[in-house]
């Protein structure tokens, strides 16, 4: 029965192929409108979270000068004479054993978040902190300040040994 019509079953296979490929292009031709709305409005990596892909936080240690006598005192704040002190040799400039007044520099902590696509020249939002018995820091200049990141160990992998 089936030996005299050989591709009975090809035909019917086909048919649902030709089905199915016309139900895909058309479900196809009604949500590309869409898909073009949504592709402008939304980047992959806005909606999707990567494994071990994160911001990393950022802390330094620095200086604000050009306080205007707001700055830290010597008494409470002996880290700023020695910050300074240090700051000023690194530039060629000695300054053991003279009397430093610190009322115009505060010791600062500088903190940042670097969002995990960042570029290399991307600018960052900073905090700035004062260490010491600053009154205030309007108006001060933050010297460079390098900023480091946590560090992470990886452990070794147990197939790598």
């Amino acid at each position: 029965m089936g030996m005299d019509r050989p591709d009975r079953g090809l035909g019917m296979n086909l048919r649902l192929v030709k089905h199915l490929i016309a139900a895909a292009l058309v479900a196809t031709s009604l949500l590309t409108p869409f898909s073009s709305l949504s592709a402008a409005s939304a980047r992959i990596k806005d909606v999707v979270d990567i494994e071990g892909i994160r911001d990393n936080q950022l802390v330094g240690y620095g200086l604000v000068v050009g306080l205007n006598g707001t700055g830290d005192s010597l008494n409470n704040s002996p880290f700023t004479k020695q910050s300074l002190q240090a700051m000023l040799e690194r530039l060629g400039v000695n300054t053991r054993g003279e009397n430093m007044r610190t009322a115009n520099v505060a010791a600062v902590m500088v903190t940042a978040n670097l969002p995990a696509f960042s570029t290399q020249g991307s600018r960052l939002d900073v905090n700035v902190a004062a260490l010491g018995d600053a009154k205030s820091l309007q108006g001060g200049t933050l010297l460079v300040t390098p900023l480091l990141g946590a560090m992470v160990r990886s452990m070794p992998s147990p197939r790598g040994r």
